[in-house]
Parts: structure tokens; C-alpha cells; sequence
């Protein structure tokens, strides 16, 4: 198998599981649709809320379709596919690239559609702001897709299943996606080490906040190298075995 056939074949095989997407793409819809519908007036920490949740859920959303990238990878584990797929010339660069691109897909989608559900609440940024703010959610997202992969070289389908639900909401309600949980102190101090964080917080560049500061590329940079050699690691481990 060539690398644009496997690349062909993982973007396939997302398209076509309807339940993996109905719950990436609808739950962080329909939180946001509850929460800014009922409180379209409001402000979340000077951000209206339809634009603080909005970030959030799309931040959300992008979490779940990173971590649960790894569920497939499980899956093929399970039955025996990636020991197929080792037979066969396709690199492991390659093997990688396909998950990371396929996680980023979904991930575009979903905040695609809470985009547009922003718009029909009201929000309404500057071109340059709707760029600003997806480009820093893809970058945030980083570290959460090779983690997807780690877990799913770690993990058996059934127990990943039932811990990536928990897990992205824990890292979603750190970071603040449902409502900021702590605003100053040290647990804000220790919440800012969490890639989470820095994800909601990007709904900020939007009124105008600017960018990150340095300290937020350091913790995505950090986190990114940290699960990407774990993620090696397990994919290294999981192939040895006979």
C-alpha cells in the first residue's frame, strides 16, 4: 500500500462513520446552541457569551475529534491491520501524517459548523479575526492529535472508548470550555500548563486581545514534543511484538 492510497483510504473510512461523527460535531453544537441561546446578551469575562462559547465549543470539538482519532487506531490494532499494514512499503512517516491529517479534517469541520452557528447567534469578527482564531485552535490542537495516537497504540478499543469521552471533557472543563472554572490564583497558575487552556483562550484574539504570549507556544510546543515521542514510543513497542 503507497502512501495516497492509505492516505485515501483513512479519510474514507472517517466520512463513512456517521455515529464517531454525529458525536464529534453535534454535542459541541448542541451545548453551544443551548447555552448562547439562552443567554445571547450575556458576558463570559467581558466576551459576549455567543463568542466565548463559541471558541470553546469549537475548542471542544477539535479535542474530540483529536482524541478520538485514536480509536481507530485501536480498532485496526484489534484486528489485526496495522500487523498488515508492516508487510507493506508504506513508511511510518506516512502512517502518522494519515492520522494527523484525518484528525485536522474533523477537527475542521467541527469548527466549521460552530462558525456558523457563532454567525447565527451574532457573531460577527473581521475576516483577518475568523483566521486568527481557527489558525491558533489548529495550532493548540497539536498536542491533543499525537496524544489521540499515543492512546490508541497504548489502549484496547473498549477501554479507549470508554476514557476518551472522560478525558476531553476533564481537559475541556480545565481549560475552561464550559465556563471559566478558575480565575486567579494557583490553580489558574497550574491550569495554564494544560494545552486545554490555551485552546479556549484563543477566543480572546478575537475582541481584539491579541495573541498568545510566549508562554502559551511553550506549553503547546512542549506538551506537542512530549506526547509525539510517547506516541513513537508506543507505535515502536506495539510493532515489536510478535
Amino acid at each position: 500500500m503507497n502512501g495516497a492510497m492509505h492516505m485515501r483510504y483513512e479519510i474514507v473510512r472517517s466520512i463513512r462513520n456517521p455515529l464517531t461523527l454525529g458525536f464529534t460535531l453535534g454535542l459541541p453544537l448542541v451545548v453551544f446552541l443551548a447555552v448562547a441561546g439562552t443567554n445571547r446578551h450575556g458576558t463570559v469575562e467581558g466576551i459576549s457569551v455567543p463568542l466565548y462559547f463559541m471558541g470553546a465549543m469549537a475548542a471542544y470539538g477539535a479535542m474530540l475529534a483529536a482524541v478520538q482519532s485514536g480509536g481507530r487506531i485501536a480498532l485496526d490494532r484489534s484486528k489485526g491491520w496495522t500487523r498488515q499494514l508492516r508487510i507493506t512499503p508504506l513508511r511510518i512517516r506516512t502512517y502518522f501524517v494519515a492520522k494527523i491529517v484525518v484528525a485536522y479534517l474533523v477537527a475542521l469541520v467541527s469548527l466549521a459548523a460552530l462558525f456558523a452557528a457563532g454567525t447565527a447567534m451574532g457573531v460577527h469578527l473581521a475576516g483577518g479575526r475568523w483566521l486568527e482564531l481557527a489558525a491558533l485552535l489548529l495550532v493548540g490542537l497539536a498536542p491533543l492529535v499525537v496524544l489521540g495516537i499515543a492512546l490508541g497504540h497504548l489502549l484496547t478499543p473498549d477501554s479507549l472508548t470508554a476514557g476518551v469521552g472522560g478525558l476531553v471533557a476533564v481537559l475541556a472543563m480545565l481549560g475552561g470550555a464550559f465556563g471559566p472554572v478558575f480565575t486567579s490564583g494557583t490553580m489558574l497558575s497550574v491550569v495554564k500548563f494544560v494545552p486545554s487552556y490555551w485552546l479556549v483562550q484563543a477566543s480572546r484574539v478575537s475582541v481584539g486581545g491579541g495573541g498568545w504570549p510566549g508562554e502559551a507556544w511553550a506549553v503547546v510546543a512542549g506538551w506537542t514534543v512530549v506526547f509525539a515521542l510517547g506516541a513513537l514510543a508506543a507505535y515502536r513497542r506495539d510493532t515489536a511484538r510478535v
